[in-house]
């Protein structure tokens, strides 16, 4: 890339064309444009703001005379920018898709342009949206990894890891996530699940990362395609109790993700994901903790079906880390789900109830309400205690 290239502030440019900015303009969405670049826009019957895509309830623009003012100031310590071409941007990102879909091209020519789409996407990522767009760059990284005949060789694994960090990179520019249906065939899922099994933890990582894009693009039919492998699920189940923080987010994002359609949840507390959280949960006190509530959210999900419930109860680290987060004073949020996962379980199974007040279930529950929590939580709280005291109760006349 030409170095002038890489040294023009990206605020500088237009997010339109790509160039300099002559005349910037800005619409009622906040965004400035080139003025002939949103002029051309509009006149071509388009009632949308270009970079944000939401509806201009006023198409008419307003002079950015700071910005006219800086990039003036700017040019006057940088003079040799004044006139410089930045069509050569778009020519140089086709010649790097040139490079990549070349059969001639060596790997080292490919590895180098993939690096430099890396950093393109970082460099000018809230401008460049339609660049990378039009030239087609997302469906064909995801061709390339999920096309090509699988290899185990170290330098084919590097190259997957970074065609999938510019994936990772590139659908943050595309907000219908429309190249990931490519999933759905069976070819492409095939080659997901052997990266899923083979992959380095940075490459399960962005897989794992792809399904939470498909699900924030409501893309379902391919959360069903990736649901129905109990092999695929089982993969990211495991990835949740490995020694890799954020791979470990990353797989319960993707549970979440797979979880949001009901007809995945069987195969997941199949595969064993309710203890794999909770055992993620338990360790959320020496880790990150902002993924406890998610966790929690899941497993609720998935005791509406009677064998979780069962799997909870059966869980080493189910019925006593719930007890655990009851009372947390930082974390309202794991406290309310706590109450609301022990009595799903405590209702319907002695056991259950047993392990809890054994567990210190009463105390937490009695300082959970002295607390600062919010009237929900405490009201949820005054249920379980009133649930497990009266159970108790009829437990102890027979004993007796």
């Amino acid at each position: 890339m030409n170095e002038a290239e890489m040294t023009i502030p990206h605020l500088f440019r237009c997010p339109i064309s790509l160039d300099l900015f002559e005349d910037p303009v800005t619409l009622c969405t906040g965004q400035t444009y080139d003025r002939s670049s949103i002029e051309k826009w509009l006149a071509q019957g388009n009632l949308t703001c270009p970079v944000t895509m939401q509806k201009l309830h006023d198409p008419s623009v307003v002079p950015n005379h700071t910005l006219r003012h800086l990039i003036d100031q700017w040019l006057q310590l940088y003079p040799q920018f004044d006139q410089f071409d930045n069509s050569k941007t778009v020519d140089s990102l086709a010649s790097l898709k040139r490079t990549l879909q070349s059969q001639e091209s060596t790997f080292q020519n490919k590895l180098q342009a993939l690096e430099n789409i890396r950093l393109l996407s970082d460099e000018y990522c809230s401008f460049n949206k339609s660049c990378f767009l039009q030239l087609g760059f997302l469906p064909l990284l995801l061709g390339l990894v999920f096309g090509a005949q699988m290899s185990r060789e170290h330098h084919h694994m590097e190259f997957i890891e970074l065609a999938l960090s510019c994936i990772m990179k590139l659908l943050t520019l595309d907000s219908t996530s429309e190249p990931l249906n490519m999933l759905r065939e069976e070819p492409k899922l095939e080659s997901f699940l052997l990266l899923l099994e083979k992959g380095s933890p940075n490459v399960k990582t962005s897989l794992c990362n792809l399904i939470d894009s498909a699900a924030a693009s409501h893309l379902e039919d391919v959360l069903v395609m990736l649901g129905k492998s109990q092999k695929l699920i089982n993969e990211i189940v495991h990835l949740v109790s490995q020694n890799n923080c954020e791979a470990s987010r990353a797989a319960i994002k993707a549970i979440s993700a797979l979880c949001s359609l009901q007809t995945n949840r069987e195969n997941m507390v199949i595969a064993g994901a309710i203890d794999g959280i909770m055992r993620y949960v338990s360790g959320c006190e020496t880790r990150e903790k902002n993924l406890a509530p998610l966790g929690m959210e899941i497993i609720e999900k998935l005791l509406v079906i009677e064998r979780g419930k069962e799997a909870l109860v059966n869980s080493p680290n189910g019925i006593q880390t719930l007890v655990k987060m009851v009372f947390r004073v930082s974390n309202q949020e794991c406290s309310e789900n706590a109450v609301d996962l022990l009595m799903m379980v405590c209702r319907e199974s002695g056991r259950a109830r047993e392990e809890a007040i054994e567990g210190g279930v009463l105390t937490q529950l009695l300082l959970l309400l002295q607390s600062q929590c919010n009237a929900k939580t405490k009201a949820k709280a005054r249920m379980l205690l009133k649930l497990l005291r009266s159970k108790w109760a009829e437990k102890v006349p027979k004993q007796a």
